[in-house]
């Protein structure tokens, strides 16, 4: 097939782990479900509060879409924080430390996408937010 679709309906969110008394994130993988060839991709949902974890990648790039929400990400070494409004994109080059958050009240939508990709899992670092 020459193209395939994810509507928003139909994404299967898994809820990544954090302590119970820290807000969830859940990610719609796509990667396997478009038949991406040659980059990964998900949607992910931060839930009001919840961050991600700072880390890096040795090879891939990774730009995100904000869809929803504002978010915030910790780039660099030292660590700036840029925000990033809804239709906004941020894009990082690899080897770059970053760690996205959700400090504001509603849930926050990202579109991340990343190439090449990775076999290994990124490099995990100690966290700013």
């Amino acid at each position: 097939m020459a193209y395939r679709v994810a509507r928003p309906d139909e994404f299967d969110w898994i809820t990544r782990p954090h302590d119970p008394d820290e807000p969830a994130r859940h990610v719609a993988e796509l990667s396997e479900r478009l038949a991406f060839a040659h980059t990964r991709g998900n949607v992910w949902r931060y839930e009001p509060g919840a961050k991600g974890r700072r880390h890096r990648h040795p090879v891939q790039e990774e730009t995100f879409v904000v869809l929803g929400g504002t978010l915030s990400m910790y780039v660099g070494e030292p660590p700036e924080r840029v925000d990033v409004p809804v239709g906004g994109v941020i894009h990082v080059e690899p080897g770059t430390p970053l760690q996205s958050a959700n400090h504001g009240d509603v849930d926050l939508l990202v579109y991340a996408y990343g190439y090449p990709p990775e076999s290994e899992h990124a490099e995990l670092l100690d966290p700013v937010a």
